[in-house]
């Protein structure tokens, strides 16, 4: 069965996670993987970007290289990038067999599919010096969890996926943190409860970001955010990464970063439109204030499970009006609640139905939002 197909059996979302498979199956195979230097990103916004801007340079710098990433946009293959390249079907497929030979089918089915994928990952980075591994959730009990790594970066830290994390920030850092396993490099944080959370590990080797940076870094930096004109929240993604080169001693120049920018993190996909992927409280306020000044109208649609109350109020004063997107997903909140939500806040809205050239937008709410736009908008 090719890959497509196979995921397509498994459920994208689950209600209970077994955090004991994805270890006991990697403790069976791991003598048939190869690992490479793992760097591991944890957070709960910004580990896209960082994660590329560190892969780019790396690469830049003439290392062999990949980056795992998740969810997608459009196309399963944007999540492993290998040398500057979303991996070709051709080469997942061919993983996908070879998988099958090492799992058995019982670990085949049971496998979720960001575990099974995360596998499928690292069978084709195995020729590699360096991987950025991007964790989905969560940190401790992540499929990425289980492999040796030998850093990890933390981006910001705030409320998200509560009913797997954590209902408060200092539980939720604790649950992310505890996959730390010899050193780590924490980016600039909204809460003082993550340092102190951080500050408990006493037998890892734990940084704060600026503890690595120099004067000659910050020069650096303000020329790549120039050059790839970068919102302030993703200059500190940027320096997250930058502390990992000095962390490994590996010099740079500004240069190294010309091809680091990742798609979705306020792209400027047309004159008039911006899109971002971000779908917290967090990412909105960091959205609120790279535009503050401004007026858009916003295309949104939120899960259920998302406080999208504080998000809209986050963005409201950057919203002339609210189109909501229709997107056809369970996880997606009602139209009415919605709505409701909406009038509350004082917000005008709409659905959807066309771009007018005459408004600026801004897309927003998920990576099923971005999908759906940019499936839909110019039709």
């Amino acid at each position: 069965m090719e890959l497509e197909n196979f995921l397509n059996n498994k459920p994208l979302y689950y209600d209970v996670i077994d955090y004991t498979r994805m270890p006991r199956v990697y403790a069976r195979i791991q003598n048939a993987l190869k690992i490479p230097k793992i760097i591991h990103l944890i957070g709960t916004n910004g580990k896209g970007t960082t994660g590329r801007f560190l892969a780019s340079a790396l690469l830049s710098l003439g290392y062999r290289v990949g980056h795992y990433t998740s969810p997608h946009i459009l196309e399963f293959n944007e999540r492993i990038w290998i040398n500057g390249q979303n991996i070709s079907n051709t080469s997942l497929n061919a993983a996908h067999q070879k998988l099958q030979t090492i799992l058995t089918n019982e670990e085949s089915d049971a496998l979720s599919y960001f575990e099974y994928t995360t596998l499928l990952a690292m069978l084709l980075f195995e020729d590699l010096e360096y991987v950025i591994l991007e964790a989905g959730l969560g940190g401790e009990f992540d499929a990425t969890a289980v492999f040796p790594k030998v850093l990890t970066l933390v981006t910001p830290i705030d409320k998200d996926h509560e009913a797997f994390l954590g209902d408060t920030v200092a539980a939720i850092a604790t649950t992310k943190l505890n996959a730390v396993q010899n050193a780590a490099i924490l980016a600039k944080q909204k809460h003082e409860i993550v340092y102190e959370v951080a500050a408990r590990l006493s037998d890892k080797d734990i940084y704060k970001t600026q503890d690595l940076l120099t004067m000659a870094d910050y020069k650096k930096i303000q020329d790549i955010s120039y050059m790839l004109a970068l919102a302030p929240y993703l200059e500190e993604n940027l320096k997250l990464s930058i502390a990992a080169l000095k962390y490994f001693d590996i010099a740079y120049e500004a240069s190294d970063f010309k091809d680091a920018k990742l798609f979705g993190r306020l792209s400027q996909i047309e004159k008039n439109i911006l899109l971002d992927v971000g779908h917290n409280a967090l990412a909105a306020a960091s959205i609120a204030e790279a535009l503050q000044g401004k007026k858009y109208t916003l295309i949104y649609n939120s899960y259920k499970d998302k406080d999208y109350k504080t998000i809209l109020q986050t963005l409201k004063p950057i919203i002339e009006s609210v189109e909501l997107l229709a997107v056809d997903e369970a996880r997606i909140e009602s139209t009415q609640l919605m709505q409701a939500a909406l009038d509350a806040l004082g917000i005008k809205h709409k659905a959807f139905v066309q771009i007018e050239e005459e408004k600026n937008y801004l897309v927003f709410g998920s990576f099923s939002v971005a999908q759906k736009f940019l499936q839909t908008y110019k039709k």
